[in-house]
């Protein structure tokens, strides 16, 4: 009864905290990647304004000129959005053990860098509750990216343990879900000679988002805990603990449509493609778009931006408290080294000027130039049997 009782508790618990963590209606969606506006600052002659001053419109005067992806601020969202979602390796090197099991709530505040340009462009802002229109521009994204989980771990023989997490980026339509392997080298000594020494633990992970067709993020880790349990009064345990984890974000975006307000086929007046039998086709047959009346030039607008891989190293540390079943823990996740540092050499550089110099001939610069660290603050709430 007794445990079946904290079960109820902390099933209730969650139940309550994910209800609260739901942002309300009217806030919804406000931090969804926008990507259709991150165009490169020295290309935006290829977007119009509509009648009402709203919209992003092909514009017929910029000729052929296509809108350029601005590919190192989407570096730059990517890397935030990717420390969010990862694994946070909130946990003791002490496994649960043979049989253990532990299911826990965890909620995630990421900081990021919102006064960037990259964050008011790059996401959707607020809805307006009478045309449902989103604003062209965020002007006050969240300082803190919040990302509510529900997690639960294993134990198998030979300190091995397995675990999976369904989680919600708060404000936003993204589900991360992800799972977990860790196995404790060295647990559970507690007298004579092995009884000073730590716990130790080793563990790898992976976090994978879905809800938004703009953006594709997985973010694989790597972590080693070192933690000491110190009883208190028999039935309380208090655990500290500190580590370092190695994460790897791979971030990919979907087809974007720069103009999305300007139907590429009716400014062409589509007849087909230029293919053999085609009317109209004429040679080198290239299935390009054969145009009645206008241009084809805002096919060139719906594009994909660059592959995006960069590394963090991180470290962690916190303390948990277990009092008989319930366990509650607090954890602090900082970068070590600046993105930038941890991300050099020709594979992370961008073009400074994409337009006039696609080459990079008149010099380059690292992806993520000027990107701060960032740090999560973490506390869970869970129950141990």
């Amino acid at each position: 009864m007794r445990v079946t009782g904290w079960l109820a508790f902390c099933v209730g618990a969650l139940a309550f905290a994910g209800l609260v963590a739901l942002p309300a209606k009217a806030a919804a969606d406000t931090m969804d990647p926008a990507l259709n506006r991150l165009v490169h600052p020295l290309a935006r002659g290829c977007l119009a304004k509509g009648p009402d001053g709203t919209g992003a419109f092909y514009n017929p005067r910029s000729g052929f000129s296509r809108c350029v992806p601005d590919d190192g601020a989407f570096a730059k969202l990517v890397a935030q959005y990717g420390f969010a979602v990862a694994p946070t390796a909130m946990r003791s090197a002490r496994s649960t053990g043979y049989g253990g099991f532990e299911f826990s709530l965890e909620a995630d505040y990421t900081k990021i860098d919102s006064n960037a340009s990259y964050w008011r462009e790059g996401t959707q802002g607020p809805q307006d509750p009478t045309t449902k229109r989103f604003s062209v521009e965020n002007r006050t994204p969240d300082s803190m990216l919040q990302l509510y989980s529900l997690k639960i771990r294993k134990g198998f023989p030979f300190g091995l343990e397995l675990g999976g997490q369904v989680g919600y980026l708060a404000h936003t339509s993204i589900i991360t879900g992800g799972a977990d392997i860790r196995l404790s080298l060295l647990e559970g000594f507690r007298a004579h000679i092995p009884g000073i020494f730590p716990d130790i633990a080793v563990g790898g992970a992976v976090r994978t988002i879905t809800g938004t067709e703009q953006l594709q993020l997985t973010v694989a880790g790597f972590d080693a805990q070192v933690s000491k349990q110190i009883p208190i009064a028999g039935t309380v345990q208090l655990t500290p603990y500190v580590g370092y984890s190695w994460i790897r974000i791979f971030g990919d975006s979907g087809l974007v449509d720069f103009t999305p307000n300007t139907d590429a086929l009716s400014a062409c007046g589509y007849a087909g493609p230029n293919t053999p039998g085609m009317p109209g086709a004429k040679a080198p047959y290239d299935g390009q778009p054969i145009c009645k009346s206008g241009t084809a030039a805002d096919f060139n607008n719906t594009v994909v931006f660059n592959p995006v891989r960069l590394t963090r190293h991180r470290l962690d540390f916190g303390l948990q408290l277990r009092v008989q079943v319930v366990k509650f823990g607090v954890h602090v996740i900082t970068d070590l080294v600046n993105p930038e540092d941890a991300n050099k050499g020709p594979d992370y550089a961008v073009s400074k000027d994409l337009v006039n110099d696609p080459s990079g001939a008149n010099g380059t610069e690292n992806k993520f130039a000027g990107l701060p660290k960032q740090w999560t603050l973490a506390f869970e709430l869970g129950a141990v049997f």
